[in-house]
């Protein structure tokens, strides 16, 4: 094969930018004559913290195209995606067009690429928390049933997609068709061996928030089953307080920009107040990429409703609480290094004192190698040949 074979790559909301960093970086490091990257920036996070940031600190390339969609309702933002992914696929006339996880950015160029013919790679496929009241949830199976090659992070997911009809015996040329499905390990842990380092030395976030020698609890809270309904965020930081109450633990909390707006409303005035002024709590606003993983790498224990944090815990060896009904991520809690508690107050507290009694010691490495994008890479390479 002589040409290089193009490839549009969609991203939009921060986790994707994240992700898209081990691809581009796979192909800028050993496959820049191979493959040509065009970026596609939907806009579905418009926050600067939330997305701009993290091109330059993570050395992706500038977005070749941003679609601006910005905040909307579902339908609305959905389609404005799709009339502008479908644009620019006509235009660029790429080989593959890929897509990361499950957002309506995911969504949005499935549904693009599919009626145009465009052959879809999906990285992180075959997830499955089998609730379909999740938005994620739909957006996996619609992209995964419209792919040509579907790269599970995990065994199980692999597994998800055979029982879901997949063969895993089907042989190249790969088309949606005849979809090649492959485990291949994680993007993220890529990222995070790649960056651990770099957040080592740069990272500045421990010393600005004076607890270096200290310890303490990291919390992310960004669904918005969590952050809209006012008896479950009531129930998880009446937790965390009575977390902070009996410890001599810090809390950290990067507040999600929908996690911020409604504290005031979705709280009582009593919880309220002693979540802004408890001397040992540390609410801050969305950090960077690098200062994420400090925290991870430093906590004694991560809570959160994110997929993505939930697998970082993991990565840098830290006892996780999930504050969600389900996960996505089903070999971390078959491990014992993380729990599901929903958002009862009764069941994050049981699981903290049970992670602080009893920490997990064993983290086999069901991630892969690190090399996830390079694999990625040479089949989409091999798929053309």
């Amino acid at each position: 094969m002589s040409e290089k074979i193009k490839i549009v790559t969609i991203i939009g909301a921060r986790p994707q930018i994240i992700k898209a960093a081990a691809l581009s970086r796979a192909i800028k490091n050993n496959f820049s004559d191979q493959i040509q990257e065009i970026i596609v920036h939907t806009g579905q996070h418009y926050d600067e913290n939330m997305s701009a940031v993290f091109f330059k600190e993570l050395g992706i390339p500038q977005p070749d195209y941003n679609l601006h969609v910005g905040s909307a309702s579902h339908g609305v933002q959905t389609a404005r995606m799709i009339e502008g992914v479908e644009k620019i696929l006509l235009d660029e006339k790429p080989d593959y067009l890929v897509l990361y996880g499950d957002t309506n950015s995911t969504l949005a160029g499935a549904v693009a690429a599919s009626k145009i013919l465009v052959p879809i790679v999906h990285i992180e496929a075959g997830l499955r928390s089998y609730n379909k009241s999740m938005p994620e949830e739909i957006n996996r199976i619609l992209c995964d049933h419209s792919a040509a090659l579907l790269f599970s992070p995990t065994e199980t997911g692999f597994n998800n997609l055979v029982k879901e009809g997949f063969d895993p015996d089907r042989r190249a040329p790969f088309s949606a068709d005849n979809p090649g499905i492959y485990h291949c390990g994680d993007v993220m842990f890529d990222n995070s061996l790649h960056f651990a380092d770099l957040a080592k030395i740069n990272s500045l976030v421990l010393k600005d928030l004076n607890i270096e020698n200290e310890r303490f609890v990291l919390c992310t809270i960004h669904r918005n089953n969590n952050t809209d309904e006012p008896t479950r965020l009531q129930q998880i930081f009446e937790a965390l307080l009575e977390i902070v109450k009996r410890s001599d633990h810090y809390l950290v909390l990067p507040l999600h920009p929908r996690t911020a707006k409604l504290l005031m409303t979705n709280l009582t005035e009593a919880v309220y107040q002693q979540l802004m002024h408890h001397e040992r709590i540390k609410l801050i606003p969305p950090v960077s990429f690098l200062d994420m993983i400090a925290l991870e790498m430093h906590a004694t224990l991560i809570i959160t409703d994110s997929g993505g944090v939930q697998k970082e815990a993991y990565f840098f060896q830290k006892p996780c609480i999930i504050m969600r009904p389900e996960t996505e991520w089903k070999e971390i809690v078959e491990l014992g290094a993380a729990a599901i508690a929903d958002a009862s107050k009764e069941r994050i507290l049981q699981a903290w004192e049970n992670f602080l009694a009893n920490p997990p010691i064993d983290y086999p490495q069901i991630f892969g190698d690190g090399h996830a994008a390079s694999f990625i890479c040479e089949e989409m390479l091999k798929n053309k040949m």
